[in-house]
């Protein structure tokens, strides 16, 4: 089952990839002021709490951190290259801290749950 989770975060992951790079990304729907930055940060937040629930080792965590941080810097690089697509400062910053709230996420949920189970039944 593992296996067939981490193929799924791969998956999303590249699905990432090609909506950034693609000419034209299919609309969401989201019309609201800075609702691109919303996008990165949600994207990017989803990306990391399911990794990061996949692998609770911090040595494991702080590397998908890395990761995902790195693409979104990088996807950044490649979208002005495009021609077609802009580099935004703006949308590294959304990715980067969707990421750090993933990763604050996935470090408390586990916890907030444990604690919940333990009242009295």
């Amino acid at each position: 089952m593992r296996a067939l989770l981490l193929a799924g975060g791969w998956l999303y992951a590249a699905a990432i990839v090609w909506l950034s790079l693609t000419p034209d990304p299919p609309d969401v729907g989201l019309e609201l002021e800075y609702s691109d930055k919303l996008q990165h940060f949600i994207v990017y937040a989803g990306l990391m709490f399911w990794f990061a629930a996949l692998d609770r080792r911090w040595q494991a965590r702080l590397g998908y951190a890395a990761l995902w941080i790195g693409l979104g810097v990088a996807l950044e690089f490649a979208q002005r290259s495009t021609g077609h697509r802009s580099f935004e400062l703006a949308d590294m910053a959304a990715d980067a801290l969707g990421v750090a709230v993933g990763a604050a996420a996935a470090l408390i949920l586990p916890r907030a749950s444990a604690a919940a189970g333990t009242g009295t039944r």
